[in-house]
């Protein structure tokens, strides 16, 4: 795809998400003029991957479409720095927050300071979790990408069309447990795959079914990899595992390197069904290559698109846009927020939904 064709998709997703917007809004005006002088500190969490860097820069797109000065932070997956730079933000006269935060559990003192400052906070993706101090929240709908991770394992095994009986064995992997949204994939796909579980068609044969167990810390692909390494050899020596649920591509690939060490990849030992989350172009290229199986794309040029909607909305004194108002809980109240459906992506349907979107450059696929 051409850069002005991806330009031109890009702008036709931007076209019809804010005709969307306006028409649920009640078509309020509330385009922001050049002059405006207002800033949105933007807190991303790690340049590790390559989709927070792209968060951040359609962040930094969208809100100068108002005409809004940015300031853009990563903290390097340390909540420490993530903080520091909140307050400095705060300090610096920033008029609204937008945090995509590295621990969602550890932001309450820092929000309040921008409470008793006057700063609205809106959640990125990444809900903070106890403390009332935040204002709005935009993300996906997050038990449904979980339920498509599991929709996609149980439907390629032959359990939903009765092709395959089983038993197959499977293990189950959760992400960062200092992120809200881990619990609400990992809810969202064991609706799904629990009663196939209870009657033994699936089987965790590492027995290691409880979140708490399975989680994570910061979605280190190498910290799956070490799991996915120690569930093989004290389980699998005699036994073949048929599909690994991943909530993430980074985790997926880690998950990946692992079986193939394991001897995995192979005709006589084929792969398991890997999925994953993010539609990363590394892990593109490993469902091209037959490796990963599946991912869940969010398509984040939207996300964006919502968020700087939100921040105008607030800017000038409007509510915006809520899609719902009953799931996120933090713990100390429940928080409105916008809601984006993902997408289920595999050999299938990749070029039509991620090339064609010009959300991947078809050059950057083997």
């Amino acid at each position: 795809m051409t850069m002005r064709a991806r330009t031109t998709a890009a702008a036709a997703i931007a076209a019809a998400l804010s005709l969307s917007l306006a028409a649920c809004s009640g078509g309020d005006s509330e385009g922001a003029s050049s002059t405006d002088d207002a800033t949105v500190g933007i807190a991303m969490p790690t340049k590790t991957s390559q989709r927070w860097i792209n968060d951040g820069d359609n962040m930094v797109s969208e809100l100068r479409q108002y005409g809004y000065s940015t300031t853009l932070k990563y903290a390097n997956n340390s909540s420490k720095t993530q903080i520091e730079q909140l307050e400095n933000m705060i300090q610096g006269g920033a008029d609204v927050l937008v945090i995509a935060a590295v621990d969602s559990t550890v932001l309450g003192g820092v929000l309040k300071k921008a409470e008793d400052a006057g700063v609205p906070v809106i959640g990125y993706d990444r809900l903070p979790m106890n403390t009332p101090d935040v204002d709005y929240y935009s993300s996906f709908d997050n038990l449904k990408v979980g339920q498509l991770q599991a929709m996609y394992i149980v439907e390629q095994l032959g359990l939903v069309n009765g092709s395959g009986k089983g038993p197959f064995n499977i293990e189950l992997f959760a992400g960062s447990a200092d992120d809200n949204n881990a619990k609400y994939f990992f809810k969202g796909a064991m609706d799904v795959l629990q009663e196939y579980i209870d009657s033994g068609q699936l089987v965790v044969k590492s027995g290691e079914t409880d979140f708490k167990n399975l989680t994570t810390l910061r979605w280190d692909g190498r910290l799956a990899q070490k799991r996915m390494a120690k569930v093989l050899s004290s389980t699998y020596s005699d036994a073949k595992l048929d599909a690994v649920l991943s909530p993430y591509d980074g985790m997926s690939i880690g998950i990946i390197n692992a079986l193939k060490a394991d001897g995995y990849g192979t005709d006589a030992k084929p792969l398991p069904l890997v999925t994953g989350q993010d539609a990363e172009t590394p892990s593109v290229q490993a469902i091209i290559d037959r490796e990963q199986s599946e991912t869940v794309y969010k398509d984040t040029r939207k996300l964006a698109l919502v968020t700087a909607h939100m921040v105008n909305s607030v800017l000038h004194g409007n509510s915006p846009v809520i899609s719902d108002t009953k799931t996120y809980d933090n713990g100390k109240k429940i928080v409105p927020a916008y809601l984006l459906e993902p997408v289920s992506v595999d050999r299938t349907n990749y070029k039509q939904v991620l090339v064609n979107s010009g959300y991947i450059k078809a050059s950057d696929l083997k």
